[in-house]
């Protein structure tokens, strides 16, 4: 029962991560007239505010020494952060100049350009099935490029930079809440002096767009905070093949509000495109699931081979 418990509280929280990425479109366009690079900088910095406090309730403070101590980490650590500020910067600007739509197409394609860098980086094996479904990816981004005119590069930006912060990540090896608090106390003095300067210049919308406004640049850093820590939660309760899954549901979210709220074109190229993009993924899904449950099949099936006794001493 209390497994039973578990794995339901963990879907909870995997559905409500997931959602809150989902829905996040809704949330940038409140920030303007701030231009995407004040709100990054906000962003990096009411983060690390909002980490910390977190990281204050559950007092641990051990991995920082451990951290300062490993030049390769640290160094991995920044490359993480750099990665993730281009990623994070890219996606608020595409929300708001009207390419949400473009930008779900990046998460959609993120588990696939991840296959693609575990070929080339890792040196990693492909079964049939995900050859077939890379292959078919790369076919969409070409029916796409004729439809929008151009390569869709903020699909491929946003992929590809989030692939490679996963890849970074897998070899970092650090808990949610200490990568991001790592991450952006990297990013905070240069986002702070970028802040600090705009305000110089008369620029920030922080100070002259009233209380509201400065709240909910504020809010960033909650926005940014609170789906990982439900991620985290349930990450630890729910299979990581059902984490995988559940994964779509945020680009899910975002193709239906791109096209339903924020009314953006979708001519027949864009539905052909994004149709080979969707049924890529479904044979990666069903490849996945079946691979999973062949090595459950494999492991129930296999003999239990009992300790040889011990032998008396001579």
């Amino acid at each position: 029962m209390k497994a039973q418990n578990e794995q339901r509280a963990g879907l909870l929280y995997g559905f409500g991560a997931y959602g809150m990425w989902g829905l996040v479109p809704l949330f940038w366009p409140l920030l303007m007239p701030a231009g995407a690079v004040e709100i990054l900088a906000h962003r990096m910095t009411w983060s690390l505010a909002v980490v910390g406090l977190a990281l204050l309730a559950v007092r641990r403070w051990g991995w920082i020494r451990e951290l300062l101590r490993q030049p390769r980490k640290l160094g991995l650590t920044a490359l993480a952060a750099s990665v993730i500020s281009v990623n994070w910067g890219l996606y608020i600007w595409s929300v708001n100049n009207g390419h949400v739509v473009e930008s779900s197409l990046g998460y959609f394609i993120n588990p696939l350009v991840s296959i693609a860098m575990g070929v080339l980086v890792l040196a990693e094996r492909l079964r049939r099935a995900q050859w077939v479904a890379v292959g078919i990816t790369f076919v969409a981004v070409l029916v796409l490029a004729i439809g929008y005119g151009r390569p869709p590069w903020i699909s491929l930006v946003l992929a590809c930079s989030f692939a490679t912060y996963g890849l970074i990540k897998k070899k970092l090896n650090m808990g949610g809440l200490e990568s991001l608090a790592a991450e952006t106390a990297m990013l905070f003095l240069p986002a702070l002096g970028y802040l600090l300067w705009l305000g110089a210049q008369g620029q920030s919308s922080f100070t002259s767009q009233g209380v509201g406004h400065a709240l909910l640049l504020a809010a960033t850093g909650l926005v940014t905070a609170i789906p990982l820590v439900f991620f985290g939660a349930a990450a630890i309760r729910v299979p990581l093949s059902t984490l995988g899954l559940l994964q779509y549901m945020a680009p899910v979210f975002q193709f239906g509000l791109g096209v339903l709220y924020f009314h953006e074109a979708m001519p027949p190229e864009r539905w052909a495109g994004f149709s080979l993009v969707w049924a890529a993924l479904a044979l990666l899904t069903w490849d996945a699931l079946r691979t999973a449950r062949r090595s459950r099949a494999r492991l129930v099936a296999a003999p239990v081979v009992a300790p040889a006794p011990a032998r008396e001493p001579a």
